[in-house]
Formats: C-alpha cells, structure tokens, sequence
C-alpha cells in the first residue's frame, strides 16, 4: 500500500522528483536528505488585477479615487500609501501594514505589463517572458537551481505556474494533505499508526534501491527513465518528508492565505521546499471597484504579514524572499457598474533576506502612466529612460537569487539588455 501510495505521488507528479543520476544515486542519497537551509522564496499573486492606486501608489486626483482625496495620502519614511482603515473589511488595513512593515519594503510603481489581459499578464508577471509558454516561473526556476533534490522543491497555490519541465510542481492544497504525504507510510497519515515495521522498511527500501540500480544499467527511453526516476525519487524522498510533521500546526487557520502561507512554511522549516506560489483570486473588479478591493487588498496584506510573522516563530524569517504582484492594475476612472476595467501598469512589492527596505523606485503620473526611469542611476527620466517590464525585474530576481549565471537561466534567456539592467535594485 505505501510503495502504491509512492507511486502515486511520482505519477501526479507531486514535488516527488530528482534529476537522474543512474546507479550511483545511492551514494548521494546522503547528501540530498541534508534540509535545505534557504534562501526560501514566495511569491504572492492577487489573481485578477488588483487596484495599486489603494495600496502603494495613492493617487487622489482627476477622479482615479473615490475614497480619499490628495491630501490624505499617508507617509512612512519613504512610502506614500493610501488611506484605508476606516473602509477595509476585516483584514489588514494600509495603515498597520505599513507600520509594521514599513521599513522592510521595496516598492516598485510604473510596471509596464505591455498587456492587458489575464492570462498573458499572468504569464509574464510569472516568468519575465511575454512571447513563450515554455519559460518557467521564477518561483519554479529558482527551485530547479537552488534545491533541484528537495521533495517538495515549487509548491503552488494556483495561478500560472509553469515549471519548463525543470522541477515538478507540487499542489498540496490543505494541510491534513501536507500530513498524509509527509508520512505516506502512516495509516491515514498518522505516523503512530505505520503499515510497516521499521525492519520491514529497511528491507523494503534496500529492495527497492536494488530494482532502481538494476533498471538504470539498462537502457532506457527518455520518457521511460524520467518515469523511474520519478518513481524512485518519490520513494527515497520519503524519509525527508517525515520532517514536515513536526511543523504542521495542530489548529488549522480560517484564513485562506494563512492556510497556503503554514503549508509553505511547513515545508521550508523542514528543509524540502525551496519556493511557494500563493495566490488569491477575485481582484478583478470591473463592477463595484472599490467594495470589492477593499475586502481583498486587506485580506492579501493580512496574509502576507502571517507569513513573515510565522517565519519569525519558526526562525526562518531572516531566509525570506518575498515577491508580492499581480498580473495588471485597474484603469484610472471608473465605469458605469462603479467599477475598473484593466490597465496595464502596476506596481510590486519585495522584502525579505538581501532587500534593502524603506525604498521607493520608479512612479506613475498623476494620469496613472508610467514613468521611464534611468536603470543605471533608478532615478526618472521621462526623456530617456527606459519603460521597465517585467523582464527587468525578472533579470533583477534572478541576479538576487545568484542564479542568474546557472545553466537552467541560460536556458531561458530573458533578452535585457545590458544598458537596461536595473542597477542596485536591491540595495
């Protein structure tokens, strides 16, 4: 029942995955069962196109607004906001975001999505390239480089997700989930309760490394050694997933984002995971704009800070990697259901391990288009500076992350120039 369970996992293709390495693989067995210790890398995605002109980019003017005026906009230090507390349902509001995480933050105003619609946005806010399915994810590529042996290597939440057939993408959509895989051997997940003695284990998995050895000296079909290895991986990678149990919380949150956010950190603190999609949907308010932004953007910012707060009780924090995006923003006027249809310039948010916070980089006009900044200098410069997409800030993460140079990115090159290369982005 659990080799059936195993094979399983490697078949949906659940994270359970290892590039081949034929009959010496035992021999590194060793090494790859060592916790992946960080950086950890999160992705957030308001699905639908939030409205960035009530969160980092207030405008108040020329009716773009119709809950706040010019003059109460909000400062901390370097960041103006939009006022919200006093419309937010539930959630966080602007005010206690910015507040509590203020000084950690780095925003960027005036991306140009090039788009206006869900489906290209989303892919090229996800992979920094607009003209291809085949590029993967950042979340995705950043796994396949930095943690390529970890069982649970890209989880994702939803959204676009592509993996360029690097890494297997992991969905683990509910925590009692997290618990069944991380002890497959258990009955119904619970590790008191095993299948197997742990004699019968060792003999079970000696047996099954023999049959891998066996099978990777013949030759083999691509396709047909991909499916070994993946069944193989999912069974040696069994052991390291035990790990997880231990950080699953025993009271399962309410919040959707709270419940993807512990599965994720979950996953990282016990060293399987090298990076998280989440994701949220319904921020596509082309009716009653502003009701509906002000339950979603403070319930996105409530799920943001229970991660970074989580990761601090579970001493991870200072691994963190934090991207917070969507795939297009809301037109600066309203339409005759009282809501805003697409508009292709936004803003991102970032902070975690190596970002310099406290920072404002780029800007929107007071007609809410963006402004072309100088990439070497980040200073704007309406009459030769650069647009900057999302293959600016792609090639910016990918330089961050250190990947930038690893043969996996050469394999999905981004076409930045050098002179538009944003120069001390994070710091």
């Amino acid at each position: 029942m659990r080799r059936d369970f195993l094979k399983m996992c490697g078949l949906a293709g659940l994270g359970l995955a290892a590039p081949y390495r034929g009959p010496d693989a035992a021999a590194a067995d060793a090494k790859k069962d060592e916790p992946y210790a960080g950086p950890f890398y999160v992705v957030f995605n308001a699905s639908g196109g939030w409205d960035t002109t009530y969160l980092m980019d207030p405008k108040g003017v020329n009716g773009i607004n119709r809950l706040y005026k010019d003059g109460d906009i909000l400062t901390k230090g370097a960041h103006k906001y939009a006022p919200n507390k006093k419309d937010a349902k539930g959630g966080m509001c602007n005010e206690d975001f910015y507040a509590e995480f203020g000084e950690e933050l780095l925003t960027f105003n005036g991306l140009d999505y090039s788009v206006n619609n869900h489906s290209p946005g989303a892919r090229y806010m996800a992979t920094g390239k607009l003209d291809s399915l085949a590029y993967p994810t950042f979340a995705a590529l950043v796994a396949a480089c930095r943690g390529p042996d970890c069982p649970l290597a890209f989880l994702t939440f939803g959204n676009y997700s592509a993996t360029g057939n690097l890494v297997a993408m992991s969905r683990v959509p509910y925590l009692p989930s997290l618990r069944n895989i991380a002890n497959a051997d258990g009955v119904a997940g619970n590790e008191k309760s095993p299948y197997h003695d742990k004699f019968a284990l060792d003999r079970i998995e000696r047996a099954l490394q023999e049959e891998h050895e066996a099978v990777a000296a013949s030759p083999l079909l691509p396709r047909a050694e991909r499916a070994e290895n993946m069944l193989y991986a999912a069974q040696v990678n069994s052991k390291a997933l035990q790990r997880v149990t231990q950080y699953i919380p025993a009271q399962i949150p309410k919040e959707r984002m709270a419940q993807q956010a512990e599965i994720a950190l979950a996953s990282f603190k016990a060293g399987v995971c090298v990076s998280a999609n989440l994701t949220i949907g319904q921020f596509d308010s082309h009716a009653n704009n502003d009701p509906d932004q002000m339950k979603l953007i403070p319930e996105f910012l409530a799920g943001i800070a229970y991660l970074v707060r989580r990761a601090g009780e579970l001493k991870i924090r200072e691994q963190l990697v934090v991207v917070v995006q969507s795939e297009m923003g809301r037109t600066p006027n309203y339409n005759a259901g009282n809501g805003k249809d697409h508009w292709s310039i936004g803003s991102a948010l970032f902070l975690g391990k190596g970002i310099k916070g406290n920072r404002v980089v780029g800007a929107t006009d007071e007609k809410q288009f963006a402004v072309p900044l100088d990439p070497a200098t980040l200073k704007l410069d309406k009459d030769k500076g650069v647009r900057v997409r999302p293959e600016h800030v792609h090639e910016a993460l990918r330089e961050h992350a250190g990947v930038a140079d690893h043969p996996l990115s050469k394999k999905f090159p981004l076409g930045v120039p050098d002179k538009e290369r944003l120069k001390g982005f994070w710091d």
